[in-house]
C-alpha cells in the first residue's frame, strides 16, 4: 500500500531532536509545541491519530471541578488550588484558540437528599470555582431551589430533590479533531507525522536512548531513526512501549476502563448537560447533549486486559441505563435504545488494588534517568490540560538539548481557528457559501476556517458537493480532503477521525461503500483496495456494538 505522505523510507537519513511515541492528545500536543519551538520532531503511532484513549472520553473541557469527585482533597490545599487554576486557564485558552471545536456548555447538578455531597458542600465548590476563574469568559454559578430545578429540567425525578447547582464548562464534540489539528499544526511547523508506525525497540548506546526502531504497519518495512530525546506518550500503552526494559523501573500505568453509551433523545431529556451522583456507587455520571443525541458516561473499573481488544459489556451498559432511568423516570431506556457504546482505558498511574475514584487524575512526567538517559514517559493527562502538559514536557526536552525555551502554544490558534474574528468569519462563510446552510455549518463545526479549502475543492468539481452520508450531511469533498490533506490512510481514519461520519447513529455503515467509491474515483483506488477497506471498517466498528457479558 502506497502511503500518501510517503516519508518512512527517507527517515533514516534525517536528523531529529525529538521522537514522540503516541499520537493521542498528549503526543500531538507535545509534537506541536516542540515543532513551534523549532525542534526537529518525529511523531509516531502504531495506529491513526487519536485512535486510542483520547477519542473515548466524555468529550469535556472542564475547569477542574471533577478533582473534587476524585479524592483530590488529599492534595495539599495550594496544590489543589493550582490544579484548578491550571484547568480553568487551559479551558479559557481552548475557548479562544479552538472556538470551532471547544464551546461553552451549561452544566446542571441535581442535589438529592442522601447524596454524599450535600448542597452546602457543592455551594462551596461552586464559589471556589468562580473565585479561581475571575477572568473567565463564561457565566458564574447559580444555586437553584427545588422549584427552579424542576422548572429548568421538568423531566427530573422530583422525589427527595433538594435543588440544583448550575455552572458553565466546556465541551469538545469532536476530540478526534482536536488531535488532528494539533498534528496538522505540528506538520506545518516542520514535524514529520507518521501513523501506522509501530515502535518495536529503543536504540540504546552507553546507557542512553539514541532513537527507535519501528515497523511500517502498512508495508512491513523496518526503520531505525535517531534522536537524543524520546518521549513515550503512548497513554495506556506506555508500559507496552517500554517492553522488557526492566531497568526503567516498575509498572507505570494502572488504567481504568470507562464506557459511554449513545442514545436518541428520551422522555424528559434535558437541554443542559447533567452531572449526577450515581445512586449505586456515588460516582459522577454525565448525561450530555451531543450531536442531537445524548452521550452518557462513564464507568470506572480496573482493567488489565488487552488494550487493543476493548469492548463495552452488558454490565457497564446496564449501570449507565439504570442511573439515567432513576433520574428520568419516564425515560425507560433499555439495551435496545443504545445506538452504540464505546470504551477506553484512562492512562492513570499504577497503584495496585483499591477504589478507582481515589487514583489521582493529575499527570506526571517520568524521567528514566539515570538508568536510561534521554527517555521520558508521560503518565496520565486529559483533554483539558493537554497543552500545559505538552509545555511542561517540551520545557524538559529543551533543558536536555540545551536549547533556549520560548513556548508559543499559549496564544497560537489551532489551524481551524486562524481567523481574526472567528464569529465574523463563521457568519460570513455561511452567508456566502455555495453550499446549503446546514452543510456550511457542519463544515465550520468540524474544520473551522479550513472549510473554505473544502469549498474550493467543490468549486473545482461540483460533483464533490454530493452528500455521501444521509445521517450527518457530509459531502464527498470531505472524503477526498481527508486523504489528500489530513494524513488519513484508511476509510476508518476518514469516517471515524476526520469527517466524523462514523460517530453518527449508524456508525457510518450506510456511508462506507459510498466513501470507497469516492476514493476509487478521485484517488485511484482499485476494486480490491475498496473492498478490503470497506470490510476492515465493518469489522472495526463491531467493537461499538458488542455488549458482551
Amino acid at each position: 500500500m502506497k502511503r500518501q505522505h510517503a516519508v518512512a523510507a527517507g527517515l533514516e537519513n534525517r536528523a531529529f531532536d525529538l521522537i514522540v511515541i503516541g499520537a493521542g492528545i498528549n503526543g500531538t500536543g507535545i509534537a506541536r509545541d516542540a515543532a513551534l519551538q523549532g525542534l526537529r520532531v518525529l511523531l509516531l503511532d502504531k495506529g491513526d491519530l487519536c485512535a486510542g484513549t483520547s477519542a473515548w472520553s466524555s468529550r469535556l473541557i472542564h475547569g477542574g471541578l471533577r478533582y473534587l469527585e476524585h479524592a483530590e482533597f488529599s492534595l495539599v490545599r495550594e496544590s489543589l488550588r493550582e490544579s484548578l487554576r491550571e484547568s480553568l486557564r487551559e479551558r479559557e485558552r481552548l475557548f479562544a484558540n479552538a472556538p470551532h471545536l471547544v464551546k461553552p456548555h451549561s452544566f446542571f447538578i441535581p442535589l438529592y437528599k442522601g447524596n454524599t455531597r450535600p448542597p452546602w458542600m457543592v455551594k462551596i465548590g461552586m464559589v471556589a470555582y468562580d473565585l479561581l476563574s475571575l477572568d473567565r469568559s463564561v457565566a458564574g454559578h447559580a444555586m437553584l431551589s427545588r422549584a427552579e430545578a424542576l422548572a429548568r429540567v421538568p423531566g427530573l425525578n422530583p422525589e427527595n430533590l433538594l435543588g440544583a447547582a448550575l455552572y458553565c464548562d466546556g465541551q469538545v464534540e469532536w476530540a478526534e479533531r482536536l488531535c488532528v489539528e494539533n498534528a496538522l499544526s505540528a506538520r506545518a511547523s516542520g514535524a514529520v507525522v507518521l501513523t501506522y508506525a509501530q515502535v518495536e525497540q529503543f536504540l540504546i548506546e552507553e546507557g542512553s536512548v539514541r532513537g527507535v526502531q519501528f515497523v511500517d504497519v502498512l508495508d512491513g518495512g523496518q526503520h531505525r531513526v535517531l534522536a537524543p530525546v524520546v518521549v513515550n506518550a503512548a497513554g495506556p500503552w506506555v508500559d507496552e512501549v517500554l517492553g522488557e526494559m526492566q531497568q526503567t523501573g516498575a509498572r507505570l500505568i494502572g488504567g481504568t476502563k470507562g464506557t459511554h453509551i449513545v442514545v436518541e433523545p428520551f422522555a424528559g431529556a434535558p437541554q443542559d448537560a447533567l452531572y449526577i451522583e450515581a445512586a449505586s456507587d456515588g460516582r459522577p455520571v454525565f448525561v450530555l447533549p451531543w450531536q442531537g443525541r445524548y452521550l452518557i458516561g462513564t464507568t470506572d473499573t480496573h482493567y488489565n486486559g488487552d488494550l487493543d481488544q476493548l469492548r463495552p459489556n452488558g454490565q457497564e451498559v446496564a449501570y449507565l441505563l439504570a442511573e439515567v432511568n432513576r433520574l428520568f423516570t419516564a425515560a425507560k431506556l433499555g439495551h435496545g435504545d443504545v445506538l452504540y457504546a464505546y470504551c477506553g482505558v484512562r492512562p492513570l498511574p499504577f497503584v495496585g488494588k483499591g477504589a478507582t475514584g481515589k487514583i489521582t487524575r493529575r499527570h506526571a512526567i517520568r524521567s528514566h534517568a539515570p538508568q536510561l538517559e534521554g527517555l521520558l514517559s508521560v503518565v496520565g493527562g486529559k483533554l483539558t490540560t493537554y497543552r500545559s502538559l505538552a509545555e511542561e514536557v517540551v520545557d524538559e526536552v529543551c533543558v536536555r538539548l540545551g536549547v533556549a525555551r520560548s513556548c508559543k502554544t499559549r496564544e497560537a490558534k489551532l489551524p481551524g481557528a486562524e481567523a481574526k474574528d472567528f464569529v465574523v468569519f463563521a457568519r460570513d462563510f455561511v452567508k456566502g457559501s455555495l453550499l446549503p446552510a446546514a452543510t456550511s455549518e457542519r463544515l465550520l463545526n468540524i474544520y473551522g476556517v479550513r472549510s473554505t479549502e473544502i469549498v474550493a475543492r467543490v468549486r473545482e468539481d461540483a460533483a464533490l458537493a454530493a452528500p455521501c452520508c444521509s445521517d450527518t450531511g457530509a459531502i464527498a469533498a470531505e472524503i477526498v480532503w481527508a486523504f489528500e490533506n489530513e494524513l488519513a490512510e484508511t476509510l476508518a481514519d476518514v469516517l471515524l477521525r476526520r469527517t466524523m461520519i462514523g460517530l453518527g447513529p449508524r456508525l457510518g455503515l450506510g456511508a462506507v461503500e459510498g466513501a470507497a467509491r469516492v476514493a476509487q474515483r478521485y484517488l485511484g483506488w482499485s476494486d480490491e483496495r475498496a473492498i478490503s477497506d470497506v470490510e476492515q471498517y465493518r469489522l472495526y466498528v463491531e467493537r461499538f456494538c458488542l455488549f458482551a457479558e
